[in-house]
């Protein structure tokens, strides 16, 4: 009977060191969701009107060449009966010149303004991504995983790290 109590007393105790090691080897999950952080950020209603201007300056700056281009296709529908056919060459070359501009002005519009984004946002990102790694450390999480990206579909004891992340950015 001795010998039973103790080896149930061992089975019990080793039972609940492996719990206890199971339990210290688990993950510890977090989340949070990274859009509405950033929103709250200092240095993103700045880096949104910036963004803003200047893409506004770029769609003006396509708006004048088009309006151009409509210009010169009406002049050239209006007086292309007149013309001579040399003249109407030299039109129409100057037509499908100011097409490939404005082309070739798009694409560099749209390439200057991700360059700008990523100049605008990326000290933003970067500060956004230290407070989360430093709140993670500290707190010891394994992974924190973001909510706003939509492909958390569960995550069973799982804590919102937002306030500790809003609080190392020194937002309230």
């Amino acid at each position: 009977m001795r010998k039973l109590c103790i080896k149930a007393l061992l089975v019990i105790t080793i039972s609940v060191a492996g719990m206890q090691w199971a339990a210290a080897q688990s993950p510890k999950i977090g989340h949070i969701n990274s859009a509405e952080l950033l929103q709250m950020m200092n240095g993103v209603k700045e880096a949104d009107a910036e963004l803003q201007t200047y893409a506004k300056q770029l769609e003006d700056q396509n708006t004048a060449m088009l309006t151009e281009y409509q210009n010169k296709i009406q002049e050239f529908q209006g007086k292309q009966d007149l013309m001579a056919d040399a003249v109407k060459e030299v039109k129409t070359k100057e037509i499908q010149d100011l097409e490939l501009r404005i082309q070739t002005f798009q694409q560099t519009a749209n390439d200057k303004l991700a360059a700008k984004k990523e100049e605008l946002y990326s000290p933003i990102l970067k500060k956004a991504e230290d407070a989360i790694k430093d709140v993670a450390k500290e707190n010891k999480y394994t992974y924190v995983l973001d909510t706003s990206l939509g492909m958390v579909l569960f995550a069973d004891e799982s804590k919102d790290i937002t306030d500790l992340v809003k609080k190392k950015l020194g937002i309230q």
